[in-house]
């Protein structure tokens, strides 16, 4: 991927960075994927291996958000879904309360902040102003961020249903923002980079091992004035703003 992270550091000022909260902010998709691990053990399928169950796992989550949107409860709704399709038994209820139970842990563990966040969205607040743009469940992305302990670095929190093009054109004419100041900051390719890119804003990728396999696409080279850059951790934010 082309990255102006490799051409000398500019530092740029007075900024609106839009920021991306999961896997961004901090840790999201590793509960999501010890869950997963639990219900594939236990669905313990003896024709389709490990990968195939996966698979039909992420056709059930596409149908699921497009029905219902994202969040926990969708999750949970996909894994039903999954077993009911899979499985050659009925899933019954003391089955049905199993699968749920995998994801229990998923909306009681603690917010694990990713590292450097705090510090960096501190020192970061004190030159720029600093949007959270996050999808999924409003009830549940606002309470992570109230849990976190990082809401009053935030001058607005948008919470979107999805993350495309014209999400975007609507948070920057929300916000009243300029695009050529205007750098939305994530680890999605698919949501925070791709269509950021499309909506003409700038970019800052900051891949995540543990990304959600729905949100791997190839990142997009900028066009026109956009800028693109590729960073290792949040904490390198700060050389450029």
């Amino acid at each position: 991927m082309s990255s102006s992270s490799t051409a000398p550091v500019v530092r740029y000022s007075h900024q609106t960075l839009l920021i991306d909260a999961d896997d961004t902010l901090w840790e999201n998709n590793i509960y999501f994927e010890r869950a997963i691990a639990s219900f594939i053990t236990y669905l313990d399928h003896k024709v389709h291996t490990v990968e195939q169950v996966r698979e039909h796992l992420n056709v059930c989550e596409r149908a699921t958000i497009a029905a219902h949107g994202y969040g926990v409860a969708s999750f949970r709704r996909s894994l039903v879904d999954c077993f009911e399709q899979l499985s050659e038994s009925p899933i019954t209820p003391e089955r049905h309360a199993r699968i749920l139970s995998f994801t229990e842990a998923i909306s009681s563990n603690e917010i694990e902040l990713l590292a450097d966040v705090p510090e960096t969205l501190e020192e970061l607040a004190q030159r720029h102003r600093l949007i959270m743009v996050t999808k999924g469940n409003e009830v549940e992305q606002t309470d992570k961020l109230e849990r976190s302990g990082l809401r009053s670095f935030f001058s607005g929190v948008e919470v979107l249903a999805e993350k495309n093009t014209d999400a975007y054109r609507g948070v920057i004419a929300h916000h009243g923002c300029d695009r050529g100041v205007t750098w939305m900051i994530g680890n999605s390719p698919k949501s925070d980079i791709n269509p950021a890119l499309a909506a003409g804003l700038h970019a800052v990728f900051i891949p995540h091992d543990f990304t959600w396999v729905l949100e791997h696409e190839t990142v997009d080279a900028p066009t026109g004035s956009a800028r693109l850059v590729e960073l290792a951790g949040f904490r390198e934010l700060t050389k450029y703003f």
